[in-house]
């Protein structure tokens, strides 16, 4: 079977929030991390066989909607995780706030690696805690993004309770090796931290031969201190379903997540369940057609910005996600944003993830080719004018 995933569905005038942000001005929405794509047809006909039954009261997880994401999770990643291990939530980021609620205390500190997910930095603020980043380090000479270790023992103090780790990292887009997360690990345990693990990507690696390997796989023995947040909404388009999971092994970990959940956290609502369901059983032709076209997107993008975007740079591999980070200090540009806005292309500014203000834009390619070559037209004749 295959998808057609050059059609072009108008998404202007929708409740789209992505293309609401430019209603009436001709700006294409290529900055927050949602496809234009249709979704698998297998989870449209699962929404539409709950919407047929006309009763949408308070809703909880059949049994088959536990057990699509148990084989999940063993047939790609080799883990056997108990159903009692999950817990369901509205949103990965509603996740983000709730650990740093239950595992940090008023003026504790909470560590990432930067440049990321703004809600990495924003959701220890939210809670009074105290954001701490460690920024990457790019090797010129094997062109990967790296952890500079040294950084990240200085970053831990007294005050440190809890490290947020992004797998693959958003936005940089690295897919971590087997050393690297056995050696955060062990930093983990090595410092009393509680790790959290955002994983909502993991099923987007373009990178022929590279592998997703869990903490859960890696390092069973840190069980007790590690929490995995994992939602069907990034690879398989349904973020407005509202539909993610923590996994949590350990039952003293699992209460103190609870508790901190208790009265604030809503509950995931009855589609958005049986949207979950359908994409984890049913639609892996639908996925793995959509990594193929996405590789084929990358791959457009990279070999465009090399030869028509002068000044503009990937500094290192895409490995996965449908987001490039692109390096645009050459430029010179005081805000490299609003200069593609001006010019018809609305990217992520790369400030809002911590990295220097000027220096970095986001854009998402998880789009039609016709998109994203009009797209990656704009950014060129915007730098006609820089």
């Amino acid at each position: 079977m295959s998808f057609n995933f050059d059609k072009t569905a108008d998404r202007r005038g929708s409740d789209s929030q992505k293309w609401q942000k430019y209603a009436g001005r001709d700006i294409l929405p290529m900055w927050v991390a949602d496809m234009d794509f249709d979704v698998a047809p297998a989870i449209v006909e699962a929404v539409e066989r709950r919407a047929k039954h006309p009763i949408f009261g308070y809703a909880r997880p059949v049994k088959s909607t536990v057990g699509a994401i148990v084989g999940a999770m063993a047939d790609r990643y080799r883990w056997a995780i108990d159903p009692s291990w999950i817990v369901w939530l509205p949103g990965l980021v509603c996740g983000l706030n709730v650990v740093c609620r239950a595992f940090a205390d008023d003026g504790d500190e909470v560590l990432s690696l930067t440049p990321v997910y703004p809600p990495f930095t924003a959701a220890p603020r939210y809670q009074g805690r105290v954001a701490k980043g460690v920024p990457l380090v790019l090797d010129a000479g094997a062109r990967h993004w790296g952890i500079d270790w040294e950084a990240l023992e200085r970053a831990v103090t007294p005050r440190t309770r809890l490290f947020i780790f992004c797998h693959p990292h958003n936005p940089v887009a690295r897919v971590w090796t087997r050393g690297e997360i056995e050696r955060i690990a062990e930093f983990c345990a090595r410092h009393n931290l509680v790790l959290c693990s955002d994983d909502i990507h993991c099923d987007l690696l373009l990178e022929p031969g590279a592998v997703h390997e869990p903490f859960g796989v890696v390092a069973p023995g840190a069980a007790a201190r590690t929490v995995t947040l994992m939602a069907p909404s990034k690879t398989y388009n349904m973020p407005g379903l509202g539909t993610s999971f923590a996994i949590i092994p350990d039952p003293a970990a699992r209460a103190r997540f609870a508790r901190a959940s208790a009265g604030i956290v809503a509950e995931v609502n009855a589609l958005g369940y049986a949207a979950c369901e359908a994409a984890y059983r049913d639609s892996e032709p639908w996925r793995l057609d959509l990594i193929a076209y996405l590789r084929s997107n990358r791959d457009f993008l990279l070999d465009f910005v090399a030869r028509e975007l002068p000044g503009v740079r990937v500094e290192a591999p895409i490995q996965a996600t449908y987001l490039a980070w692109l390096n645009v200090r050459d430029l010179r540009l005081a805000n490299p944003v609003k200069h593609f806005e001006d010019h018809g292309v609305g990217l992520s500014d790369g400030a809002a993830f911590a990295a220097p203000p000027g220096s970095h834009v986001r854009i998402n390619f998880g789009c039609p080719r016709a998109t994203l070559a009009e797209g990656l037209s704009r950014m060129k004749a915007a730098l006609g004018s820089v």
